[in-house]
């Protein structure tokens, strides 16, 4: 083989090579974005064309020169595959959330709001863990970083507290919740 031949196919290469990103942009776009739209609809196309570019711009001197446009499809085809399984991750923890219940966030009795307000901080806590989350006295503890006696009997007085604040009914009927047990049937004293 002839080096100067040799010499001058190099030249030729190494002056059609793309150098900057810039240039990268010039060769690949059109392409790439004809290749995505071929393998996705506009919308998630065109956002998998910009983490693509952001890809080619941060390893523009990484990009063989023999090879642009399809080192370029590899990373658009692994940036599509990246945006198919976060979109498969979205939709299994959608669907797992629409099987859980609503979250309570406020009770609808004005009364139990005002005789909560008239507790402490603690005691408002212990009683919130305990109806709305449906802990057991144990986990309580767990969560306040106190043994299960000991959240078991800030429960019990916690309990007592309210039931102070909000009395009884004329009928006699505590209402609601019931006061003296535990999710699970359990004692709140134990």
């Amino acid at each position: 083989m002839d080096p100067a031949r040799h010499r001058s196919a190099d030249a030729r290469s190494a002056a059609e090579a793309p150098t900057s990103f810039e240039d990268v942009l010039a060769t690949a776009y059109v392409p790439l974005q004809r290749y995505l739209l071929r393998r996705t609809d506009r919308t998630t196309a065109e956002d998998v064309l910009g983490d693509v570019l952001l890809v080619l711009w941060r390893r523009v001197d990484d990009i063989p020169a023999d090879a642009v446009l399809p080192w370029c499809y590899a990373v658009a085809r692994r940036c599509l595959a990246n945006q198919i399984r976060a979109e498969g991750r979205r939709e299994r923890l959608l669907r797992r959330l629409a099987d859980e219940p609503a979250p309570v966030t406020e009770p609808a009795d004005p009364r139990l709001l005002d005789a909560l307000a008239g507790l402490g901080d603690t005691d408002r806590e212990v009683l919130r863990l305990w109806a709305w989350e449906q802990l057991a006295p144990r986990e309580i503890g767990t969560v306040l970083g106190i043994s299960a006696n000991a959240a078991s009997i800030r429960l019990h007085r916690a309990l007592g507290r309210l039931r102070a604040l909000l009395g009884t009914r004329k009928d006699g009927d505590r209402g609601g919740h019931l006061l003296g047990q535990v999710p699970g049937g359990e004692e709140a004293s134990r």
